[in-house]
């Protein structure tokens, strides 16, 4: 989802942007979350066929949710490196 807040994607985009993430793996999330609403996947009448997925109105309202995550999950790498040390 993170890297659907900037922009529409292409499935191969995204795919080359998750490491370690499967073909498969990767057509299931997108189909749940375009399931769920969050997802809105555009497919361009063209050859070779064009498919892009963006984030819904239900998506972006997420946004907020999504970055206290990642400023926590910052948080605790530095904290956890802290204790290490």
């Amino acid at each position: 989802m993170r890297n659907l807040f900037g922009r529409p994607w292409r499935f191969n985009e995204l795919q080359r942007s998750i490491d370690g993430i499967s073909q498969k793996a990767l057509t299931e999330a997108l189909r749940s979350m375009e399931a769920d609403g969050i997802v809105r996947r555009t497919a361009y009448p063209e050859v070779p066929p064009r498919v892009e997925y963006a984030l819904t109105e239900l998506g972006e309202s997420m946004r907020p949710i999504i970055q206290a995550m990642e400023k926590w999950g910052n948080e605790y790498k530095k904290l956890s490196k802290a204790i290490v040390l």
